[in-house]
């Protein structure tokens, strides 16, 4: 695809996802915050609109596009203020979608692929368990052959769009005591005999992103819904891992821009002591350094970005920009609602949301604290 058309492509996507989310979501999404998940039929909403899974392959009912366009949809989101259907969006996807259309089966494909494309299935990703968070080396579900079946249990936590998902791509251990070694991955149908959903988890922040805990007892799958190669599934994860932090980069930016952009109209408008708050040096001072921050990511972001789109992106490098992106994500939002006062504090104002929603991103996807251990190790090697 030369540039002239990629970029025709991207505009045109971003222009359809802003009318459909001015349409579909803002009218609604304070609503949906209130009931703590966005209804299920949004899913199948925007998968009308040709807006889920846009770089899945035409063959299976996607739009072939570039990874690129996939996370334009996660900023756009994140931009608006949506940043807990964005998590829910960036999975379903940014993640279990290229997971199936990258290491899947023809019939894996075939099965799953266009359903997703619809919003007829939603995708989540099983790894977080109660006592492996970001160690996924240390996960004790498990998966035992039976015959041409395999016998899964265990269960999982913190799972992100947890309650609406069709379908859950699980890792389990199927060699036990070779740790990452014995690690496979399942495409786990959520309507099996032994599955089954928590109540919603509730959070501080991204209350529309439904988070559940599953459970899994002596759930039957066939042989076919192994993901990749049997005890592949850790390598499998790892490969994928700079794409899960390409779009939670995504949210970082585009919601850091989003909350900047409504500050930088409330200091115009707000007043006190005869002037309106952009007028003081020091509100001025703070928005320069935000902006500063922000622009600094924003390139970051889009050099990963090309970098991933050309398979060039090494893992560190995916760390990097995870690391520091939620972290410039917090300290934005923290900044912006500040300059709000007394009424940044209240939910009446948007920032409040930008704020809360922020804090889970230098969590998940891998926490901060392993950011930098990753970073480290490509420098210094293992301690």
């Amino acid at each position: 695809m030369n540039q002239a058309v990629a970029v025709e492509e991207m505009t045109l996507f971003r222009e359809m996802a802003r009318r459909a989310f001015e349409r579909e979501i803002a009218p609604h999404y304070e609503e949906w915050e209130q009931q703590r998940m966005v209804p299920r039929g949004l899913w199948n909403t925007l998968g009308s609109a040709g807006l889920l899974c846009p770089d899945v392959d035409e063959e299976y009912g996607g739009a072939g596009t570039s990874p690129m366009v996939t996370l334009a949809m996660i900023e756009e989101l994140s931009y608006m203020g949506f940043g807990g259907f964005a998590s829910g969006y960036g999975i379903h996807s940014n993640i279990v979608a290229p997971y199936i259309s990258r290491h899947g089966s023809a019939a894996q494909k075939a099965a799953w692929l266009p359903k997703m494309v619809t919003g007829e299935v939603v995708g989540a990703l099983g790894m977080t368990e109660p006592s492996a968070g970001s160690d996924v080396q240390a996960i004790r579900t498990s998966a035992v052959k039976d015959g041409n079946e395999w016998v899964l249990n265990g269960s999982k936590i913190f799972i992100t769009n947890g309650i609406h998902a069709d379908l859950v791509i699980v890792a389990a251990i199927t060699d036990p005591g070779k740790g990452a070694k014995g690690t496979s991955l399942f495409l786990v149908d959520t309507s099996l005999p032994g599955f089954e959903k928590s109540k919603k988890i509730d959070k501080i922040g991204q209350h529309a992103s439904d988070t559940a805990l599953l459970f899994f007892t002596d759930v039957r799958l066939p042989a076919e819904a192994l993901l990749g190669e049997e005890n592949r599934g850790f390598a499998i994860m790892m490969d994928e891992l700079p794409r899960e932090r390409l779009g939670i980069a995504a949210q970082a930016v585009a919601a850091s821009e989003g909350a900047l952009d409504i500050t930088l109209k409330y200091v115009q408008e707000r007043q006190a002591f005869g002037q309106t708050i952009g007028q003081f040096q020091n509100s001025r001072f703070k928005l320069a350094d935000v902006k500063t921050q922000i622009a600094i990511n924003r390139a970051f972001y889009e050099k990963c970005a090309d970098k991933y789109t050309h398979s060039t992106l090494p893992t560190d490098e995916a760390a990097m920009l995870k690391l520091a992106s939620c972290d410039m994500q917090c300290a934005v939002a923290d900044q912006c609602l500040q300059l709000f006062g007394g009424y940044g504090y209240t939910t009446e104002y948007p920032i409040s949301r930008f704020y809360v929603d922020a804090r889970i991103q230098p969590i998940y996807g891998g926490s901060a604290e392993i950011m930098r251990e990753l970073v480290a190790r490509s420098m210094l090697g293992r301690s």
